[in-house]
C-alpha cells in the first residue's frame, strides 16, 4: 500500500469532500473548514480543516460560535497529520477537551484475511429492523458502559432512509447478544468505515471481533469497496493489523460543550 497516496485519497473523499452521514445532517463549508451539522442526536463535528497558524485561532472561534449558536455540542475530529502542528493545543486552550487518541487504520479488501469464522456456538446475524437494532444497542451499552440512545436513533434513521449504506451485525450465543459492530458504506468513494465493534466482557478473546471484521469486509468487497477504514483503539489495533490493516495516522476527538 502507498500510505501517502491512500491517506491523501482518504482526506479528499472522506473529509474535505464529505457527504452527510445520515438523514437530517448537512455539510457546511466555511473557508478552510468542513463541518457537519445535525440535530442533537446526530454527529455534529468539524471533519476537515486546512488551517495555517495565522488563521487557526479565528477559525476555532468561528466553529464554536456556529455550533453554540445552534445550541449544539460538537466534536473537532483532529488527525495527527493536520496542520498547524499545534492545533490540538489551540483547541485545548479554546475550551475543548481531548478524548483518547485512536489510530487510523486502512486495509485493502482484496488483501485482508477474510476467512475468519465465528467460534463454535456463535452465530452472526444482520440487524435490519428495530428488534435487531435493540440487540446492537444492548451490546454497546454492556461492552462500553455508555448510553445507547443516540446510537439507536442514528441506526434506525439510517436503516429507514438509506438501508444500503449501513450494515449492522450482531454475534449471538444462543439468543444472547454478546458482540456487535456496524459498517458504513460511503457511495461514490472507495471507502467503507468499520465502527462500534464491541464485545461483552466474558466473551472477549475468543475471536468474535475478528469474525465480525471479516463478515463486514466480505460485504464491503462484494459491493466494490477497495478500502476499509477503522479508528482503532489500542485493544483492537493489533487484531486489525494481523488481519492486514495499515496504520496511516492518528485521530483524536476534541469535544466542546458536551
Amino acid at each position: 500500500m502507498d500510505h501517502t497516496a491512500v491517506l491523501a485519497l482518504y482526506d479528499r473523499d472522506m473529509r474535505e469532500n464529505a457527504a452527510p452521514d445520515g438523514p437530517g445532517a448537512r455539510i457546511e463549508r466555511a473557508g478552510a473548514v468542513v463541518r457537519q451539522v445535525a440535530d442533537a442526536q446526530g454527529w455534529n463535528c468539524v471533519l476537515w480543516s486546512g488551517l495555517d497558524p495565522a488563521g487557526a485561532d479565528r477559525a476555532i472561534r468561528d466553529q464554536i460560535a456556529r455550533f453554540t449558536g445552534l445550541g449544539l455540542a460538537f466534536e473537532w475530529k483532529l488527525y495527527g497529520h493536520d496542520r498547524p502542528a499545534d492545533l490540538g493545543a489551540r483547541l485545548t486552550a479554546a475550551g475543548f477537551r481531548a478524548e483518547p487518541e485512536e489510530t487510523l487504520l486502512i486495509g485493502e479488501t482484496d488483501r485482508l484475511a477474510l476467512d475468519t469464522e465465528p467460534p463454535a456456538g456463535i452465530r452472526l446475524v444482520q440487524a435490519t429492523d428495530p428488534a435487531g437494532v435493540d440487540l446492537v444497542v444492548k451490546v454497546h451499552e454492556k461492552a462500553f458502559g455508555t448510553d445507547g440512545t443516540r446510537l439507536r436513533h442514528q441506526l434506525l434513521a439510517r436503516l429507514a432512509a438509506d438501508p444500503g449504506t449501513v450494515v449492522a451485525v450482531v454475534a449471538l450465543a444462543g439468543d444472547e447478544p454478546v458482540s456487535a459492530a456496524r459498517m458504513e458504506l460511503v457511495p461514490g468513494t472507495a471507502f467503507a468505515g468499520l465502527w462500534g465493534g464491541g464485545t461483552v466482557e466474558g466473551w472477549r478473546g475468543r475471536g468474535i471481533y475478528r469474525a465480525l471484521v471479516a463478515r463486514r469486509a466480505r460485504v464491503a468487497a462484494a459491493h466494490g469497496y477497495r478500502y476499509l477504514q477503522v479508528d482503532a483503539s489500542p485493544m483492537s489495533r493489533p487484531i486489525l493489523q494481523r488481519l492486514g490493516f495499515h496504520a496511516l495516522s492518528t485521530t483524536t476527538p476534541y469535544l466542546y460543550g458536551s
